[in-house]
């Protein structure tokens, strides 16, 4: 119990301190967890799924998130060429300059009140078991994360 308290309370300080310059970007944490996975992913696009199963939202929570950030322009949504039930969620240019906007600031403050705290190799350690205690409670948390199947990308057109 000890060990998930702690984590937990080191999540909510760290998110405590990170939400001023998420703030002022006009970002909340699940604005910005969903902007950052898009610019992290092979053509800056994620299934809608994908990004369901990524942020651990719902469809319809994830459907919300993109709601929002396409009616300020940050995000658009694509059709699935292989798929028609399907569709992405795709980072614009408007959402890549808000991003550039707060990821030196957020970079920053990782480093302040977090990995710069570590040593390199306590670092290491700690993100191979951040990693192995993610693989086996969130599988799915890198879902979509490759690059799209030859003949769906032929599909794209761009």
């Amino acid at each position: 119990m000890t060990a998930v308290g702690l984590l937990a309370e080191a999540h909510a300080g760290l998110m405590a301190r990170f939400q001023p310059v998420l703030g002022a970007a006009g970002l909340s944490e699940i604005d910005f967890e969903t902007v950052i996975r898009l610019a992290r992913s092979p053509g800056q696009r994620l299934r809608m799924s994908d990004l369901a199963a990524q942020t651990e939202l719902s469809t319809s929570g994830v459907t919300r998130v993109v709601d929002r950030l396409e009616r300020e322009g940050l995000v658009t949504r694509q059709a699935c060429a292989s798929d028609r039930r399907a569709s992405y969620a795709v980072l614009t240019e408007a959402g890549r300059a808000r991003l550039e906007s707060v990821v030196p600031q957020h970079l920053k403050d990782i480093e302040d009140w977090f990995t710069g705290l570590l040593s390199a190799d306590e670092l290491e350690a700690f993100l191979a078991t951040l990693r192995k205690i993610r693989d086996v409670v969130r599988p799915c948390a890198t879902a979509g994360a490759h690059e799209p199947h030859q003949a769906e990308a032929a599909g794209q057109g761009s």
